[in-house]
């Protein structure tokens, strides 16, 4: 098979690297991709949301399947365009991408289809939004609507700091994304990362983790779109998992069928384990990132034949996913400043050794420079991951390679993974 992988992230290269282990494969080509991708496939300078040109390059390379990773490219109808071109896309259209790209559709479809969710205020100015912190208490949430990166979550412990995030969003913090601000009831648990594959008609559960949202250890800081990841995840009991498949994930694959926008791709369940039973955050519409790294070094089965079943519409004829007994684990390596205003443009070292038994590291955010050189942008550069017989010791394998990386502008969290060590 042919493959084009549209992305350039973290998430992408796990894909990329477990999608170069099938014996199906023939030619992988990413775009944009990044260096950590480019010593695997080709790679091609094409934005994910260039659809016409991401079109043209599959039926190029004769792709017998496209791999759509970041949201962006589904906000931009890549999926819509594959299909009418013809082209087998793991991706969901546009319609039905709004469950991620836009909260407040989100929140009214939980209500059409009773998914259960927090209590919400949808606020089309800064008054209204003030107006609708009256209704809660705190903290509060603050989303901006639309997509932003996964940075557009502000937990407000008081009044006044809600209010400056709505003035924030509003005065375009967020870019086009704050447009519209969702106010929601503050969930009290623990949170989990489900997955979930659907191919129109038929679904199956694929995978949890855990993720660490908050930029610095102990669960301090601004949200991010996510510091580090393990699974597997103890807060996913049988039980729960069963809750979450039969509350959330069904539920939805059914109600955006019945809404005319039928899912084709990976449906990601961000939720919190309540005292009540399990509640949605949110819902997003592809592999997050960085939960898809801990899944892809866990997942023993060939991913492949799972990608071309959702995006034609065969996943009935595939068995149950098979997953590795070791635990694993992802530590993200971010540029100082981040999720806040930060300076590219400077040198990662240390990439090209070994780093030892079951840890593989993938780039995120990176380019190369003048000399071969690979430069971190303004964010989450680096996905330092491993594997281990538990949580332990894939913890001190990665974190032990995390030490061997020459990075002085950077950051990370040295605590992904507390909460079920502290169990």
């Amino acid at each position: 098979m042919n493959i084009l992988l549209v992305g350039s992230g973290g998430r992408e290269h796990a894909l990329a690297w477990k999608i170069r282990q099938s014996p199906l494969l023939t030619r992988l080509v990413c775009a944009p991709g990044n260096p950590g991708m480019a010593a695997i496939a080709e790679v091609f300078d094409i934005k994910p949301t260039e659809v016409a040109r991401q079109v043209a390059l599959a039926q190029e390379i004769a792709a017998d399947l496209v791999v759509i990773g970041p949201e962006v490219a589904i906000e931009a109808g890549l999926a819509d365009a594959l299909e009418a071109a013809g082209i087998p896309c793991f991706g969901p259209s546009a319609a039905a991408g709004r469950l991620e790209s836009s909260k407040a559709f989100t929140k009214a479809f939980c209500d059409r289809h009773h998914l259960p969710t927090s209590g919400y205020r949808i606020c089309d100015d800064a008054a209204a939004a003030k107006a609708a912190l009256n209704h809660f208490a705190p903290p509060y949430v603050v989303k901006a609507d639309g997509l932003a990166a996964g940075k557009g979550v502000v937990i407000a412990p008081d009044l006044a700091t809600a209010q400056a995030a709505i003035d924030d969003a509003f005065g375009g913090g967020f870019g086009a994304a704050g447009a519209r601000v969702v106010i929601e009831e503050f969930l009290e648990g623990e949170i989990g990362s489900l997955f979930a594959l659907c191919d129109g008609k038929t679904s199956m559960l694929f995978g949890w983790a855990q993720d660490h949202k908050r930029a610095f250890d102990g669960d301090e800081g601004p949200n991010t779109g996510g510091m580090g990841t393990y699974s597997p995840a103890p807060v996913f009991t049988l039980d729960l998992v069963d809750q979450v498949d039969h509350r959330l994930v069904r539920p939805a694959f059914k109600g955006i069928a019945s809404d005319g926008a039928p899912y084709r791709g990976v449906l990601f369940v961000e939720l919190m384990a309540t005292r009540h039973g399990p509640k949605l955050i949110e819902f997003n519409a592809r592999f997050g990132d960085p939960e898809c790294q801990v899944l892809m070094l866990r997942l023993e089965s060939d991913l492949v034949p799972y990608l071309l079943a959702c995006a034609t519409g065969r996943l009935h004829e595939m068995p149950q996913p098979r997953w590795r007994d070791d635990d694993a684990v992802c530590v993200v390596l971010a540029t100082q400043g981040y999720p806040g205003p930060a300076q590219s443009g400077s040198v990662i070292g240390g990439l090209d050794q070994t780093f030892g038994e079951g840890v593989v590291v993938f780039q995120a955010g990176t380019s190369a420079g003048p000399d071969g050189e690979v430069l971190a942008g303004a964010g989450r550069a680096v996905n330092v991951c491993a594997t281990g017989g538990d949580l332990s010791e894939a913890r001190e394998r990665a974190y032990g390679a995390v030490a061997l990386i020459d990075w002085p502008q950077g950051f990370h969290r040295t605590d992904i993974g507390w909460r079920a060590l502290a169990r």
